[in-house]
């Protein structure tokens, strides 16, 4: 079909507008497939399930029958949740994410309690997408029942930790042509450990970058070939690994003050990566370990010196704050990121973190290149973006939601 010519404001309006009409008719069929269940239409037919019913009549996948039939039940129960996916302010994709978050909530958790959940993460859908809502879903005790969501949370992370571990594995397998293949998987913990061990050594070659005059030829897969094949030869001849920005490479975990004064409890990785509060005690334990010790709004308070420079240090707890790539909407790890200074170092803003905010290297130059986004940090410390007048005559503050995570609560 070829659409006449529309304005780009009367595109884009098209554009919400039939998305909209697209999840209103999706509610529609929700509804069609609770009334086919609830007169008993599979069982008159002979289907075994409605799920097999489901699949045979629309011609589609038990995977999705089966959310189909999930989704129904939600709606079914949930008249807030039914209203905002009829008024499209909640997709088929976010319904999904919402059905199988309410899903693995505890037994404990009430009725009252699962539809309040259902319905805070119904308000956040506008403005969350599924991937981010799918970390407010596992979080979603905090706000709705914080009583039961420490115990929660540590119960879940002790489970994953304990799974992930039984799981971890490490294969090389020769391929035949002078080649090996490496497979493997690791817990958070033993990643973190890993990836501290390799970065170091993943940089490009500055020394043969000066010599060649050509540049790193090496891509990012053969430089973290390269660090691991140096680690490994580095421990066979019992020697030291090399330092990382001013500091020996380092695990960070970020718990909270009050925890910290009284008895520790969950906390996370400098990669994001939730830990439980058994395992922040057993990593304690090693001096190598740098606390990063957060306010009750989340604000640094110190973020621990094992060296007299506090490059190594800034860039961990900037890593903290941050989460990664602070541009509104983007994922981009902290490892992927550049340490912006808000008021540029050239016109003499400071190196410390009320002067600091992780980019990715793409938005580190929509910032440079004057688009007319503007950052700043707000009054609880953590950055936030001024749009251009064009995507936003108003400019209201914008933030990164998918980093963001509750403090001290660290389920993610």
């Amino acid at each position: 079909m070829r659409m006449t010519p529309l304005s780009q404001a009367e595109l884009l309006d098209f554009l919400d507008d039939v998305h909209a009409a697209q999840q209103t008719l999706h509610a529609a069929v929700l509804h069609a497939v609770r009334e086919v269940e609830r007169r008993g239409i599979p069982a008159g037919q002979r289907a075994p399930s409605l799920r097999a019913w489901l699949r045979g009549r629309l011609r589609i996948s038990t995977k999705a029958a089966l959310r189909l039939a999930e989704q129904a039940t939600l709606v079914d129960r949930d008249p807030s949740l039914d209203a905002a996916v009829i008024a499209g302010t909640v997709n088929a994709e976010q319904l999904a994410t919402i059905a199988a978050a309410l899903a693995v909530l505890p037994a404990s958790v009430g009725p009252q309690v699962r539809d309040q959940a259902g319905e805070v993460l119904a308000g956040w859908a506008p403005s969350l997408g599924p991937a981010a809502l799918r970390i407010a879903g596992r979080r979603i005790l905090d706000h709705v029942a914080p009583e039961l969501a420490e115990a929660e949370e540590e119960r879940w992370l002790r489970g994953s930790e304990r799974q992930a571990h039984e799981q971890r594995t490490l294969t090389l397998s020769p391929i035949g042509d002078g080649r090996v293949r490496v497979r493997g998987i690791l817990d958070s913990e033993a990643a973190a450990i890993v990836t501290a061990a390799l970065d170091p050594l993943c940089k490009p070659d500055a020394a043969a970058t000066e010599i060649a005059g050509t540049g790193e030829t090496r891509t990012p897969g053969q430089r973290r070939a390269d660090a691991l094949t140096e680690v490994c030869r580095i421990a066979l001849t019992g020697g030291r690994l090399p330092d990382n920005g001013g500091d020996r490479p380092q695990i960070a975990i970020t718990v909270s003050y009050d925890a910290l004064r009284n008895q520790l409890r969950a906390g996370h990785l400098d990669n994001g990566e939730p830990v439980s509060a058994e395992t922040v005690r057993r990593l304690a334990c090693d001096a190598r370990i740098l606390p990063i010790v957060l306010g009750g709004k989340g604000q640094i308070l110190d973020t621990g010196r094992t060296r007299r420079l506090a490059t190594g240090s800034i860039r961990l707890a900037l890593n903290a704050r941050d989460g990664g790539c602070v541009f509104p909407g983007c994922d981009r790890p902290p490892r992927w990121c550049d340490a912006h200074h808000i008021i540029s170092w050239t016109l003499g803003g400071p190196t410390d973190l009320a002067n600091l905010a992780l980019l990715c290297g793409f938005h580190h130059r929509v910032i440079h290149d004057d688009t007319g986004w503007q950052i700043r940090l707000a009054d609880d410390g953590h950055p936030e973006f001024l749009p251009p007048a064009w995507l936003d005559p108003d400019r209201q503050p914008r933030r990164n939601e998918y980093h963001h995570r509750p403090r001290p609560h660290l389920r993610t």
